[in-house]
């Protein structure tokens, strides 16, 4: 998945965000609106950490729900 697809999907991801990222108010996920930057700063603002580190949260977490949607990109393999 892709911020592009984020965005798209903001109302459908918003609960999985929350799940993450507990501390985001409502009207924080108003001003968010699927948009990276905007995600970002709040994660780093609400959290206190720092924007790299905000950031990369944001990507993992990208990463993973990509994973989640297509669950053929296993890094295992059954034998």
């Amino acid at each position: 998945m892709n911020w592009d697809r984020v965005e798209g999907n903001w109302k459908q991801l918003k609960g999985k965000v929350r799940e993450k990222w507990g501390k985001l108010t409502d009207s924080d996920f108003e001003q968010i609106a699927g948009k990276k930057d905007q995600l970002i700063g709040r994660i780093q603002e609400r959290y206190g950490i720092t924007r790299d580190e905000a950031q990369k949260q944001a990507d993992e977490w990208v990463r993973a729900q990509q994973f989640q949607e297509d669950p053929t990109h296993a890094t295992t393999t059954k034998r």
